[in-house]
């Protein structure tokens, strides 16, 4: 069960990425300050930084405690479990988490539509695809004592397959549900036992 000052930090944090939400899409992301995020959000520039380094982060946020999910699902694996079973239930549990956070929010969205005007935001995301994919390759190799090249590969078309269809999927205006939908079948895709 979480503490009242954990579940206090976690409203606040919502707080801040809902201001900030708004903000973006109202006014543009270069045009809006942490300070003005701040004040919508009816706290301190101060607790921002508590929250966030940089107004960056409040766009990316969740990202890191999707990949440590997974990353717990491969390191907690069922004896004999193979490798593509392991990772179909790590990307369920990082679709999920994503579906209950960013998609709702439309975080996601909004994330897709302001990476495509800014490089700098673009860069960011494909960077973070980019680390992701080594940490979960770098997991599926040691646990699984696999080639380095097929565990790149394997976990490379997963994470790429997932987010593609994502960002397609976003970009089209798909709900939700359909977005956690089209991830769930990309899954499926790559995933599918080799014959």
């Amino acid at each position: 069960m979480t503490g009242l000052r954990e579940r206090k930090k976690q409203r606040t944090r919502q707080t801040l990425i809902a201001a900030a939400v708004r903000l973006f899409e109202e006014r543009g992301f270069d045009a809006v300050t942490v300070a003005e995020i701040a004040e919508a959000a009816e706290v301190s520039t101060r607790t921002f930084f508590l929250h966030f380094q940089t107004k960056e982060d409040v766009l990316f946020s969740g990202a890191d405690l999707r990949v440590d999910l997974g990353l717990r699902v491969i390191a907690e694996r069922a004896p004999g479990e193979h490798h593509r079973e392991v990772l179909a239930r790590a990307m369920a549990e990082m679709i999920t988490q994503s579906w209950e956070d960013d998609l709702t929010s439309g975080l996601a969205a909004l994330r897709i539509r302001l990476a495509a005007g800014s490089p700098a935001l673009g860069a960011r995301l494909y960077r973070q695809y980019g680390l992701a994919q080594e940490d979960f390759a770098r997991a599926l190799r040691e646990a699984y004592e696999l080639d380095e090249v097929v565990a790149a590969a394997l976990v490379g078309a997963l994470v790429g397959a997932v987010g593609a269809v994502a960002v397609a999927s976003l970009r089209r205006g798909d709900t939700p549900d359909e977005c956690r939908a089209a991830m769930v079948r990309a899954t499926g895709m790559v995933l599918t036992p080799e014959s």
